[in-house]
Order: C-alpha cells, then structure tokens, then sequence
C-alpha cells in the first residue's frame, strides 16, 4: 500500500501544484503554448521514439494486443455516446464529445510516466501500441462524427483524406512509426542524439502533470449536467473492466503488457476533450465539467487500479 501511494502522490501531487498555481497567480492561458508545444512535439515524441526504437520489432508485432485494447476503447466510446445520449438527452453532435470523454484518456501527459514508474521498461511498446491506435480511432471518428451531423453537406473523400492526413502527421505517431522502424532495420541512435533524447523523456512526464494541473485549473467550471458521472463511470470503471475482459479473451500476453492496457484504460478524460469541444462548439461546458471532475475521482480509482496491480490481485491471463 506505502510503495503504491510513494508512487501515485507524487504524480497527483504534480497535478495539485499546477491546479494551485493555476487557480492562485492568475496568469494568462496563452502562457501554456510554449509547455504545451514541448510536450506535444519535443519532448513525448522524444520519449515514444527511443523506447520503440530500443524495442525488439518482434514485440510490436502484436496484433491480438491492438485488437483488444483498441476494441476495448471503441467499447468504451460507444457506451459514453448511447449514455449521454439517453440520460443526458443531448444531440447527436454533443453526444459524441460525450464519448470522446469516455474513451479518450489521458494516455498523453499521464500514461507513459505513470506506466513506465509503475510496470519498468516493459511498458514502452504497450503504451506506444495502445497510444498511436487510440490516436487513430478517435481522431477518425469524432471528425467524421462532426461531419455527419453538423447539417452541412460537404465531400466526404476529401474530409477523409484531411483526417487521414492529420493523423499520419501527428508528432507522437510519427514518432512512433520512427522508432519502430529504427527496431525494425536494426538501426543505432548515435550516442549523442540517444543522450539528448533520454534528456527530453525525462522532462516529459513532471512538465506534463504541471501543465494539466494548470489547464484544469483554467477550465471553466459551471456545475456537472446529469450526463457527466455516467460519462466519468464509463471512462474509469467499465473501460478498464473492459479492456481486462478483452485481454482474458484474446490472450495471453506478457503479465507487463496487460497491465499497462488496464492502467492506461483507468486514466482520467483527457485535456483535449474540452480542447476539441471548443474547436466543434459543442458540449463545452459539461467537457469542461467532465475533465476537472474525472481528474479528481482518479485521485481514487486510478490508485486503487495501481494497488490492485502492484499487489498482484488482478491476475492476468
């Protein structure tokens, strides 16, 4: 119980002080822009490129893995969006930033550090497989999702080929399909640029916990709409239930890897639902609601999910 709180406090403690700074000093958000742009471009992508890249290929190529987790979050997606479209009565449209919200995590600023301190090395290739096809299935969906519903009739071939080319660009896939290829042609970083990199990967995760205690902080909060908690039930208690089942029914797979799927499936809504909310006009202050109130209730979740892993009490296949 002590090994697994000296690990998760000083992750939510992170959180805590950026939340603090945020709500005391009053300083603008466009101050995040430069953090933000570190994260997203340097130093994650830093990180998910030297892990893959120092991953055997033969690991990666795990395609019943992807299957599960992957179905696992299509899952989790679609029972947000039928919840929130039942409870919460809400359009289509709001609906399916709902479901963003029960499906996407925050496998970005939280995953890969808290996996990595909690499971070793192992975790790399597991949270960079269940990242960049994550990235994919909710970064196609909810565009074509928005498309379909915002009563305008346009192309669908080039709106497709826009998509497809905004995920291919992604600075953490790109880095990913980077470093698997470097496995993949047994290729050697050069000292220099492998010390540089393992450098920035270690800003990753404090710089990214900071800022999403900062950006919760910010976010406006004007009460929780009835649709909210069954949103936040889905996203921390059946995604990770889930997940689990999908893995005891695809498996077996290395004990490291399907516990990092459980954990990652565990995490709190991302900070770019509300991102994307407000890019679409749509569900902006319940996204709002859902990011700071699923945060906090991880406080919770998310540790018991840690103990129950690092005790062994989930067994896995």
């Amino acid at each position: 119980m002590i090994d697994v709180l000296n690990l998760a406090l000083p992750y939510f403690g992170l959180i805590f002080i950026g939340f603090v700074c945020g709500k005391r000093k009053g300083l603008p958000e466009s101050g995040l822009a430069w953090m933000n742009f570190f994260l997203l471009y340097i130093s994650l992508p830093a990180l998910f490129f030297r892990f893959l890249a120092k991953t055997p290929f033969e690991e990666l190529n795990n395609v019943p893995f992807i299957v599960a987790t992957t179905l696992g979050t299509s899952s989790a997606f679609t029972l947000a969006l039928f919840s929130a479209k039942l409870i919460g009565r809400l359009s289509w449209r709001e609906a399916s930033m709902a479901a963003l919200a029960g499906g996407y995590g925050n496998i970005g600023y939280m995953g890969p550090g808290l996996a990595l301190s909690l499971l070793g090395a192992q975790a790399a290739a597991p949270v960079a497989l269940i990242f960049c096809f994550d990235t994919i299935f909710l970064f196609s969906m909810v565009p074509l999702l928005m498309v379909l519903t915002d009563g305008q009739r346009r192309p669908l071939l080039p709106t497709i080929g826009r998509i497809i080319k905004h995920i291919l660009l992604h600075p953490l896939i790109v880095a990913s399909y980077c470093g698997a290829l470097v496995a993949a042609l047994h290729l050697h970083t050069p000292i220099a640029i492998d010390s540089m990199l393992q450098f920035l990967q270690s800003a990753a995760a404090p710089v990214a916990l900071f800022v999403l205690g900062v950006t919760v902080a910010l976010r406006p909060f004007a009460g929780v709409p009835w649709e909210v908690p069954g949103v936040i039930a889905v996203k921390l208690l059946l995604h990770p239930l889930i997940v689990f089942g999908l893995l005891t029914l695809l498996g077996p797979f290395p004990p490291q890897w399907a516990a990092t799927a459980v954990l990652l499936a565990s995490l709190p809504p991302a900070l770019n639902v509300f991102i994307i909310a407000r890019q679409y006009d749509a569900w902006i202050e319940a996204a709002s609601a859902a990011v700071l109130l699923g945060t906090f209730v991880s406080v919770v979740t998310l540790t018991g999910v840690m103990l129950l892993i690092k005790n062994g009490t989930i067994v896995f296949p």
